[in-house]
């Protein structure tokens, strides 16, 4: 199995690895400060948002929603729905973190993003997984720190953003980073391309219930994938 990392390498490790995500990540951030003062909202709850919530999806939706002046039960189940997603990212993570503290499950769980899950499942695949934690760690604070700085700077720039730049496109190529290096085999392969047919698909359903649904259609899809073999392999084990 080889000597463990030590905490701090890890720590280390895990935030080199999403610098080349922060090329998402970064104009997304500039993104939602901008439009966050567009849209009425003061600078200091704007930056609120990223602090507390720390959702880039949900604080999209969510401004939207104060902008129209919607209730606020309303927004906040909205803000549950966009982010169930992360059910699935911590059912992943669950059995690699049970072992330690409230102490350490707290800030992770309140860390856990889409980039930080698609480069921490990678590094718990590995054996090494001791202090496999703090990379968790070092990941998820690089995020949160990037997206803090560039809401500020989007915020400090507001309307002066010129449309040309066109950061939108940043998110969609960020995501297809984080997807790519998880398709290593067929069930990744095919639940990939059912969640992406499906939540094209459904892009109109209200209150983001499609993106729920292409995933939940994918893992399922990606699951028959894997029983297959399993099941294939004990049948004819049975039949000798």
């Amino acid at each position: 199995m080889g000597i463990p990392q030590p905490p701090r390498r890890e720590f280390l490790e895990g935030a080199r690895d999403q610098l080349p995500l922060l090329l998402g990540v970064v104009p997304f951030g500039l993104i939602f400060g901008a439009l966050a003062v567009s849209a009425g909202i003061p600078p200091l709850e704007a930056q609120a948002f990223s602090f507390f919530i720390f959702a880039g999806s949900a604080q999209f939706v969510a401004i939207g929603l104060v902008a129209g002046q919607t209730p606020a039960l309303l927004i906040v189940a909205t803000i549950l729905v966009v982010n169930l997603r992360h059910m699935l990212y911590s059912a992943a993570l669950g059995p690699h973190v049970q072992h330690l503290s409230r102490r350490w499950k707290v800030p992770l769980a309140w860390l856990l993003t889409d980039e930080a899950f698609a480069t921490t499942s990678l590094r718990y695949r590995q054996d090494d997984r001791l202090h496999a934690h703090w990379y968790f760690l070092g990941t998820g604070l690089m995020l949160w720190g990037s997206w803090q700085l560039s809401t500020l700077l989007g915020i400090a720039l507001g309307a002066r953003i010129p449309e040309s730049w066109s950061l939108d496109f940043a998110l969609p190529l960020t995501f297809l980073a984080i997807v790519v290096p998880q398709v290593r085999d067929r069930p990744s392969l095919a639940a990939a391309m059912v969640a992406g047919v499906l939540a094209v698909a459904l892009a109109g359903m209200p209150l983001k219930l499609g993106l729920m649904v292409s995933i939940l259609a994918g893992v399922a899809v990606g699951g028959m994938f894997e029983i297959r073999p399993g099941a294939r392999a004990a049948a004819e084990e049975g039949s000798r």
